[in-house]
Formats: structure tokens, sequence, C-alpha cells
């Protein structure tokens, strides 16, 4: 059974830093990319940044790019998300996905698991 547990979410001013967790179990991990999403009161789940199985390609939202990195340890089975320059428009419940396939994607329907969400909150 895949398992993904997230972490290190919490409460930032804007401009801060925070840096998110997942690790995952039960599946061979370097095979397939993972991704991070984000979900806010009233709103659709949006992608935020995805990378491959080997950490050679990643690939961001709009919103997000050149603030947040995506990057990973295969050796632990872990994924991350490092999130600087925060701004109140950042605040969300994130999500970590495991992708079906090893490229990166942002269609969250090529996502086969999730995990239970952190919160992160940046205040003004």
């Amino acid at each position: 059974q895949v398992q993904l547990v997230e972490s290190g979410g919490g409460l930032v001013q804007a401009g801060g830093s925070l840096k998110i967790s997942c690790a995952v179990s039960g599946r061979t991990f370097s095979r397939y990319g993972m991704g991070w999403f984000r979900q806010a009161p009233g709103k659709e789940r949006e992608f935020v940044a995805a990378i491959s199985g080997n950490g050679g390609t990643t690939y961001y939202a709009d919103s997000v790019k050149g603030r947040f990195t995506i990057s990973r340890d295969n050796a632990k089975n872990t994924v991350y998300l490092q999130m600087n320059s925060l701004k109140p428009e950042d605040t969300a419940v994130y999500y970590c996905a495991v992708s079906k396939y090893f490229r990166t994607t942002y269609d969250r329907n090529e996502y086969a698991y999730w995990g239970q969400g952190t919160q992160v909150t940046v205040s003004s």
C-alpha cells in the first residue's frame, strides 16, 4: 500500500521561507515523478511543481516560478518543496502526489496517489 506523509507546514510571515517534505512508502520511489499541488479555501486544487523520477527535470506553475524549488532524495524516498519569498496568496493546504509516470506532469489526473496535505499559512 502506498503512503504519503507530508510535514513541515506552518505559519510564516510574508517574505519568509518554509520547506515542506513528503515521505513516500510502498512504491519504488525513483521510478515515478512527484508533484506538489495546493488548495486554498473555496478554490480548486492547483498544480505547483513537479519533478521527474530521477530529479533531472522540474516544472513549475508560473505563480511560483523563481520562488519555489522542488527536489527529491531517492535514497530517503522523500520529496521537498522549498518555498521562498512567500506571499499571502500562497496560503493553502499543500498536497504531494505520486505520478503514474516517470516524467513530470502538471495534470492532476496523471497522479495516482495523494498525501493528506499540510497547511501553509502566510500572514501579511
